[in-house]
């Protein structure tokens, strides 16, 4: 059974509910609700502050899927010194969520 023929109002709170799932996301906001942060510097703390031990590739696809919701954002780059590419420094871009169920309107603060 498909939500989204039955209710079509729950469509755009499925997608924006099914971006939040699963612990690395959580924890990666968590983490960005500090301040601004690397690539790197997510993952260190994805590793040492909830035991995280996820590949830089799935890190990246979590960042990418958050981004494209609109969840969080890239504010920019920071050379890493080791004549590597510039790491992505990156920010929450919202920190909270109004659900109107009925409607299926998403509000962002």
């Amino acid at each position: 059974m498909r939500w989204g023929r039955l209710h079509p109002e729950l469509h755009s709170i499925m997608l924006f509910l099914g971006a939040l799932a699963g612990g690395p996301r959580w924890a990666i906001l968590r983490i960005l609700s500090e301040g601004e942060k690397t690539t790197s510097e997510i993952y260190e703390s994805l590793v040492s502050r909830y035991g995280l031990m996820i590949p830089r590739s799935l890190l990246y696809y979590h960042l990418d899927s958050l981004e494209n919701m609109g969840i969080i954002e890239l504010v920019g780059y920071r050379e890493t010194g080791k004549g590597g590419a510039p790491e992505k420094i990156w920010r929450l871009k919202i920190r909270r969520v109004i659900i109107d169920i009925p409607s299926g309107q998403i509000t962002t603060e």
